[in-house]
């Protein structure tokens, strides 16, 4: 009889490689173990829901016990000088060179400039708010660890969603415009560099294998090491910015006074309809806050490279708008080539081809700093087990997320091979501005709720005013967006502007601070993150219906998945039924409790 045969010792976490493929490494927590386990996790559904609404992490846990899921650490490489560079090269993209001739034309005039400072301004709102958030809880989930200390579970697993449906469209929108700005480098028009299939569908038939490429090669590069694609960035974004320097003192110099007049021939409606448009040539200023894990000195770091980047970025937009308005009538301006035909106009022809570098450029940084960030969300969603918990692993050797960084560049790519993206550009604007209204919302709580010391009424305060803030900001989109010449709604905004002020300023007066930023912190609070949800909700109001109907599809598929997986593994893990996991919401919650209280 042959002797039983011994299993072999179980094998410690520390001791396995990167590289796991097993069920068990995509799902290890109990409700996946079998499908027995599976259908008793789906009937307990409705209670494991009330707990997830319920469930709040803490900065202890997104600090300590979800960065050790990745097993190695990110490397603190990381300056405010690398950040900075950073700022440029995932905000200036191929945004201002198309925008700004397309809006000056058709809604603002040479007033664009205005739409440029509005919008600026718009977004520095947004900034603050990352930036407070960044500095207090340096990891590199971004929005979606804030958004989970702050607001739940429920709550986090929205952003996630839109985090990754945002990094997977976006990257695969950026990649087709490297490949049409390629083509007109060339002298070729913007398809020619693209595979025509006529047996697939319209817009899903320019097949661009070099977008596939393009993806592959940042994507690579992130992967390899964070401070060499910093230098990377830091070589290509200096190249766009003096081309961007050339744009600004060309144009000046071949200036007009004359052209700015009349300077608002659309009105002042004409300047924020803009303003709206103009506002996604600033998108991208996000992705610094995920490398707060790699920082070295995040609470002096973050601020000089977040602020000082997108204060110098909105002054450069600036001059590049009233450069164009000053070097041509607005009327004569081309809405797809703006420079290039100012440039012609005034015997400059050559210029279109350093017009087309400096978007190629822009567009080469704006991929490389984007999938660096969206990777590093993806880590961090990952961690909290929404997603499978590999995607969280960081690499020993190049303290890098690797395989979150090939998941996020596998999704672009097959996106960016079939898809035009035309109908899906709008969405991606939504679902960016939605995760600024919630961060906005996330920091209004943090400073004014804290568990265990707040009182239950000064909380329905709180909720109540945090209802008037949004309610009569949505009220003030749609009047906007339903308003028409000589038909503006001023009824409504006589009731619905005094209403966002009324719930702010009970905000203030009526419930009492419950935490204040030990090293830096948003000013004036309550009224700049309460103005930076009605200034996005505006925003939000100018993107037509098709874009919500679309965002609303989207959103409802992405529950499904949550109901069907996320639920049950984050509800396994938080409750400690996860093997080698510790309970991340429940045990932080009393030190949370005494941080804030000791606040």
């Amino acid at each position: 009889m042959a002797p039983e045969e011994t299993p072999p010792p179980e094998e410690p976490a520390g001791a396995r490689g990167y590289w796991r493929w097993r069920k068990d490494d995509f799902f290890p927590e109990p409700s996946f173990a079998s499908w027995a386990a599976y259908r008793a996790a789906l009937g307990a559904t409705p209670a494991r829901l009330r707990d997830r609404f319920a469930g709040r992490s803490t900065d202890a846990a997104e600090l300590g016990a979800l960065r050790r899921r990745s097993e190695n650490e990110m490397r603190r490489c990381l300056t405010w000088w690398d950040l900075t560079w950073f700022g440029f090269g995932s905000v200036i993209g191929a945004g201002i060179f198309v925008l700004t001739g397309q809006e000056a034309r058709d809604h603002a005039g040479p007033a664009i400039v205005l739409s440029y400072v509005a919008s600026g301004l718009s977004a520095m709102l947004s900034v603050f708010c990352y930036t407070e958030f960044a500095v207090e809880i340096p990891v590199a989930g971004g929005s979606f660890a804030y958004i989970r200390v702050e607001l739940g579970d429920v709550a986090a697993f929205v952003a996630a969603a839109n985090l990754i449906l945002e990094s997977v469209i976006g990257k695969a929108a950026v990649a087709r415009a490297w490949t049409s700005y390629l083509a007109s480098l060339i002298n070729k028009p913007a398809s020619a560099l693209r595979i025509h299939a006529s047996s697939l569908a319209e817009g899903y038939n320019e097949l661009d294998p070099i977008a596939v490429a393009v993806i592959a090669v940042t994507a690579a590069l992130a992967m390899l090491s964070s401070k060499g694609t910093s230098r990377v960035n830091w070589v290509a974004s200096a190249v766009h910015v003096l081309v961007i320097a050339f744009v600004i003192v060309a144009g000046f110099l071949h200036a007009k006074p004359g052209n700015l007049t009349p300077f608002l021939p659309y009105g002042v409606p004409g300047v924020f309809r803009a303003a709206a448009i103009v506002y996604f040539a600033y998108g991208g200023f996000d992705n610094i806050a995920t490398m707060a894990e790699e920082t070295r000195n995040p609470s002096r770091d973050i601020p000089l490279g977040l602020l000082g980047s997108m204060s110098a970025i909105t002054t450069i937009y600036c001059l590049m708008a009233l450069a164009l308005s000053m070097m041509q009538p607005y009327t004569a301006i081309d809405r797809s080539a703006a420079y290039s035909a100012a440039f012609g106009s005034v015997g400059m022809r050559w210029a279109q081809y350093v017009v087309a570098l400096g978007a190629l450029k822009g567009i080469t940084t704006v991929l490389l700093v984007g999938v660096l960030g969206k990777a590093r969300y993806t880590t961090h969603i990952a961690r909290s087990h929404i997603i499978p918990s590999v995607f969280a692993l960081v690499h020993p050797r190049t303290g890098t997320p690797v395989h979150a960084t090939a998941l996020v560049a596998a999704a672009s790519a097959g996106v960016a091979f079939f898809s035009s993206l035309k109908v899906l550009s709008s969405l991606l604007s939504a679902s960016t501005l939605f995760i600024f209204v919630m961060m906005a919302t996330a920091l209004l709580v943090r400073r004014y709720y804290a568990r265990g010391v707040t009182t239950r009424a000064h909380a329905l305060r709180l909720a109540a005013s945090l209802l008037l803030i949004i309610g009569s900001s949505v009220g003030i989109a749609v009047c906007w967006g339903t308003s028409s010449p000589g038909r503006w709604h001023w009824q409504g905004y006589a009731v619905l502007v005094p209403a966002w002020a009324a719930g702010t300023l009970c905000i203030q007066l009526l419930v009492p601070m419950a935490r204040t930023p030990k090293v830096w912190g948003v000013p004036l609070v309550p009224w700049l993150p309460s103005l930076s949800i009605a200034t996005n909700v505006f925003l939000m109001g100018s993107l037509g219906k098709e874009a919500f109907v679309r965002f609303g599809i989207c959103t409802a598929v992405m529950l499904v998945y949550y109901v069907l997986v996320g639920l049950h593994a984050t509800y396994d893990v938080a409750h400690g039924a996860c093997a080698g996991e510790e309970d991340d919401i429940d045990m932080g919650a009393a030190a949370d409790v005494q941080q804030k209280a000791g606040a």
